[in-house]
């Protein structure tokens, strides 16, 4: 570079700091007003006014923007109002009394259609070139600019700010940390079993009777459906196992990816005492302790939901429908069929860590016995352990006289799942030094060895995170809960939030944060409908039932349909598979799904049918649908499966 570009570059740089933007948000006046950052110019948001019951005496106090005038109203030590921007752009909020201005702050308005903008540029970038990393980043580095304001200054902080905001918010997290460290302890275990010797005594002890592609897939289904309580586990810990057993099999690992995914969460969501429904339930208990006239208790809500949720029971049974058929479509056939033909469980273009594809790294050491309980046991360490810490966690928040489903509910199930991982680790490390297998030195590579494997999983999901935290705060889901939230019929109340928590979680990535959402709002959303139409006997609680399954359910679906959901993204990786090619291969089997249950299951359900028939309906088409369209792959059993060259860590991200 010249010295004269030398001296152009820094005059840019100083003229974008001085073009700089200032807080969005700015206070004048004696009283505290409170308003968001960024505000959707079609839906309402909240004005906060720190004072006391005091102010009415000064005169009714309002906020004004534009020219609404919007009465406050006291409550709980605050004064707040629910306003609406008139446009985009610099938005000036004031809180008057007696015809006096009080204080103003100011807001920034952006469209509706900008708040999905990000989610839908990284969705469309991942699809379109198959790089998952810089996909998401320019989706965050798009909504930053967004929210810096679209000039030029703001597409530079925006740049900055995509890593020093939003990826750093994510990191930092205490529950997206405490996945991490779960992930990478894990991953070490893995490493160390595998060094051990016990994970191929583990794969031969299961092909002794999966010794076909059938019963390799139904093993994987099983197990899939046996570790329950938490889908992070439960991806983590079946694809690390079943991977070595697939691979012998000649099972693509696209194809156990999505066993994988397509087990984890559907059974989480479904199985009375789980992770997620301990926080499904708190969520439900809030909604209705704000409702009068509703007398039910939020686990005997979730009790009922669960027969009304027709995506996950379809899901699991279409995997298991599939497996033992061993018929494919779509993308999944050329995988299926790749992976019989020529033994290459990966494709030519795969971009996967070099570990999780080859395993020469983690291949037992030379004379290594293969002693299945050697992994057998850290395995069901871990399992117990998370289990067992759940209920010290959850028992030392409410006692143990309390119901199993409130100790499972107030349970620290990020603490119980580091605490697991670490004893898992040290119980893997003990049986290899005791027995003489591995040296100190030995485990501690193998333990570092497996760790690596997860690393760049780990990188896709921090961003992933960081992308959602980004959603947060430009109100994605609000904008699609006002865009989706027309009046409509009580009956069809379930299938259009079913289809809101679907694209919530797609846009997002987050089942739990659209249960965090849209929770709160539905149960109050569906019992006020409910009201409204003279419909609020027990005999129409299903419509509610419903309603409440069908933000969980169509969670799951937008996961499985999503590149940047967590779920899909640690199905990836413990199922050694590339990301992107994963998504492509389980969309149209997960969009399948989702377009039987929504016709035949929750819309009918509104109406009056009764749960099973929709069940049975659903699972009759999605057979036919196999049949039909569906081709059966040729079964092979012989021979040793081949991985490609994985591409270089540069390619990979």
């Amino acid at each position: 570079m010249t010295h004269t570009s030398r001296v152009r570059l820094f005059a840019v740089f100083l003229v974008l700091l001085l073009l700089a933007p200032t807080a969005a948000a700015q206070e004048e006046g004696g009283e505290r007003i409170e308003v968001p950052e960024i505000v959707l110019t079609d839906v309402a948001f909240t004005v906060t006014v720190d004072a006391d019951s005091s102010l009415a005496a000064q005169g009714a106090p309002v906020a004004r923007v534009g020219t609404q005038e919007t009465p406050l109203t006291y409550d709980a030590g605050a004064w707040t109002a629910e306003v609406t921007p008139p446009a985009s752009g610099s938005t000036s909020v004031e809180v008057r009394a007696g015809g006096t201005v009080l204080s103003r702050a100011t807001t920034r308005a952006i469209p509706g259609w900008a708040s999905i903008l990000p989610p839908v540029i990284a969705i469309v970038m991942a699809l379109l070139f198959r790089r998952v990393v810089p996909a998401l980043f320019l989706g965050i580095w798009i909504g930053a600019w967004i929210v810096q304001g679209i000039t030029v200054s703001g597409l530079f902080w925006g740049l900055l700010d995509a890593i020093d905001v939003y990826v750093l918010n994510a990191i930092v997290d205490s529950g997206h940390a405490a996945i991490i460290v779960f992930s990478l302890m894990i991953g070490g275990m893995v490493g160390i079993i595998s060094k051990n010797g016990g994970t191929t005594g583990v794969v031969e002890l299961i092909t002794d009777w999966a010794n076909t592609s059938v019963r390799g897939q139904v093993a994987t289904w099983v197990m899939g459906i046996l570790v329950f309580f938490d889908d992070y586990a439960n991806t983590l810990i079946v694809g690390n196992t079943m991977r070595p057993v697939t691979d012998r099999l000649r099972i693509s690992r696209e194809k156990l990816a999505y066993l994988v995914d397509s087990t984890a969460a559907p059974v989480a969501s479904l199985a009375l005492v789980t992770t997620w429904i301990g926080f499904e339930v708190s969520l439900i208990n809030e909604a209705v302790a704000t409702i009068d006239g509703l007398n039910l208790s939020g686990y005997g809500i979730f009790l009922e939901s669960i027969l009304y949720s027709f995506y996950p029971w379809l899901a699991l049974f279409f995997v298991l429908a599939i497996a033992l058929t061993d018929r494919e479509f779509g993308p999944m056939y050329d995988a299926e069929k790749r992976t019989r033909e020529t033994g290459r469980v990966l494709g030519e273009d795969a971009k996967v860590d070099e570990a999780a594809a080859e395993g020469e790294e983690l291949a037992p050491t030379e004379g290594a016995p293969k002693r299945a309980l050697n992994a057998i046991i850290p395995v069901l360490v871990l399992v117990f352990g998370v289990l067992g810490f759940l209920w010290s966690t959850g028992t030392a928040a409410v006692g143990t006289e309390a119901p199993l489903r409130e100790v499972i509910g107030a349970a620290d199930s990020y603490q119980a799942l580091v605490y697991a991982s670490l004893l898992g680790v040290l119980v893997a490390a003990g049986l290899s030094i005791g027995q003489g297998i591995l040296s100190l030195d030995e485990t501690v590579d193998a333990w570092y060895g497996g760790l690596k494997s997860m690393l760049f999983a780990m990188i896709v999901l921090v961003l992933a995170w960081g992308l959602s935290n980004l959603t947060e705060v430009l109100l994605t889901a609000e904008y699609l809960g006002a865009a989706l939230s027309e009046t409509l019929p009580p009956a069809v109340v379930p299938a259009l939030i079913f289809i809101l928590a679907a694209a919530t979680a797609f846009a997002t990535g987050s089942s739990w944060g659209t249960m965090g959402i849209l929770m709160p709002l539905v149960v109050k959303l569906t019992w006020d409908v409910l009201v409204a139409n003279g419909m609020s006997d027990p005999q129409h609680y299903h419509i509610l039932y419903s309603a409440v399954s069908c933000v969980l359910a169509g969670a799951v679906w937008g996961d499985h349909c999503s590149p940047i959901s967590d779920t899909t993204i640690l199905s990836s990786m413990a199922s050694g598979c590339d990301h992107i090619e994963h998504v492509r291969t389980q969309l149209p089997y997960a969009g399948s799904v989702g377009l039987v249950a929504i016709p035949l299951g929750t819309l009918p359900a509104g109406f009056g049918m009764p749960w099973w028939i929709g069940l049975l309906t659903g699972a009759g088409v999605l057979l036919g649908l196999l049949y039909l369209i569906g081709k059966p792959v040729d079964i092979v059993t012989t021979g040793e499966p081949e991985t490609p060259e994985p591409a270089p860590a540069e390619a990979a991200t």
